[in-house]
Parts: structure tokens; C-alpha cells; sequence
């Protein structure tokens, strides 16, 4: 359990509040908010707690099999014995499917040792992403905790005027934080999109 985890429980109320808001009165015509729901396509809450699903353990033990199969396949491609002690075309076509078999192990970008490396990057890559979203989420969810919109919400009767204003500005705060996050993550698969693509065999 990390920061983002212990806030969400206490958040909990202020989060479901700031739903019932949003979807019962509405937000400020023109305030950014609406911009942010565009973007993410959740209400805060549920946004939050999509977040807070993310588990970087999960992706953490996967990395290190990852390079070990890498490594792997580059001893096998390594390993393929050369034609030393025969000649004629016979060691000729065994050398160049050696060759051929030593490439696809672990030579160029499409090799499966690549694959497997380049696999394991995009892996630690997302971890630090995981992690960096769940710690930007708690800073905001910290400071929207204690703001004076989390009051007008929370205690006292106060007009639906203010409480959608104050729905809104919490939820743009937070859909925001979501969506520039989420961005990042594009970026990250869009930049190892040729994982995706199937090796040749």
C-alpha cells in the first residue's frame, strides 16, 4: 500500500460527492472541467480509482525473466557451432543457415532476443510510469483534501451554485492530473508500437 492508496480510502466521500455533483447539477458552463471529462471519459472518482488499480509489483516481476530470456537467446546464438572441419557446399548451406538461425536468436531488431530486451525496456518504463502517476494523483488528492471547495462539499448546506463550482474545480484538478498521465502512457506504446508488429520465422 503506497500513498495514493491510504488518501483514496479517506478521499472516499469528497470523491463520491464530487460525482453526485457533477452528475446531478452540473459544472459552470465553459469551466475546464468539462474539457478534462472530454479528455478521460470518467467522472473523478472513477478516474481515481482507475489509477489507483494500477500495480507496478505486477509488471516489476515480470522484467527480470524478460532479460534473462534475452540473454538466452543470445547464448544460444552464440552457441551455434561452426562448419570448421568440412567444406563444399554441404558446409556451405549449414553456414548459412547458422547464420540465418544465429540472426533470428539475436541479431537485428526483429531477432527474439531484441524483442525480449526491448520488451523488458517498455516494462521499466511503464513501472516508472505507474509510479509517477500514482505519486502525482496523492500530491493533488492531498492538497484538494483540505482546499475550501472540499468544505463547500462536504459540510454545511451551501447553494447548488457553489457546489458546482466547487464539484468543478476538485474535478478539473484531478481529470486533469488523470489525463496528462494517460498522454504519457500513449506516448510510451505509441514508441514501442513495433513490438506489435509479428517476427517472421
Amino acid at each position: 500500500m503506497d500513498r495514493l492508496d491510504e488518501l483514496l480510502t479517506a478521499a472516499g466521500p469528497l470523491l463520491q460527492r464530487v460525482d453526485e455533483v457533477l452528475s446531478g447539477i452540473g459544472a459552470p458552463g465553459g469551466h475546464g472541467v468539462w474539457r478534462e471529462l472530454r479528455r478521460v471519459r470518467l467522472l473523478p472518482g472513477d478516474a481515481a480509482r482507475a489509477v489507483a488499480a494500477l500495480r507496478p509489483a505486477a509488471i516489476r516481476e515480470a522484467a527480470p525473466e524478460l532479460r534473462a530470456d534475452a540473454r538466452t537467446y543470445a547464448d544460444l546464438a552464440d552457441a551455434l557451432p561452426l562448419a570448421t572441419s568440412w567444406t563444399g557446399e554441404a558446409a556451405e548451406a549449414y553456414e548459412k543457415a547458422r547464420r540465418s538461425a544465429a540472426e533470428h536468436l539475436n541479431g537485428g531488431p526483429d531477432s527474439l532476443g531484441h524483442r525480449m530486451s526491448a520488451t523488458a525496456d517498455l516494462a521499466d518504463s511503464l513501472i516508472g510510469w505507474m509510479l509517477g502517476i500514482r505519486a502525482d494523483l496523492a500530491a493533488v488528492l492531498t492538497e484538494v483534501m483540505i482546499s475550501t471547495e472540499a468544505v463547500v462539499l462536504t459540510a454545511g448546506d451551501h447553494p447548488p451554485a457553489d457546489q458546482a463550482d466547487a464539484a468543478a474545480a476538485i474535478g478539473a484538478r484531478l481529470l486533469r492530473t488523470v489525463a496528462d498521465g494517460y498522454d504519457e502512457a500513449e506516448d510510451l506504446l505509441t514508441g514501442s508500437a513495433d513490438l506489435q508488429s509479428p517476427l517472421h520465422v
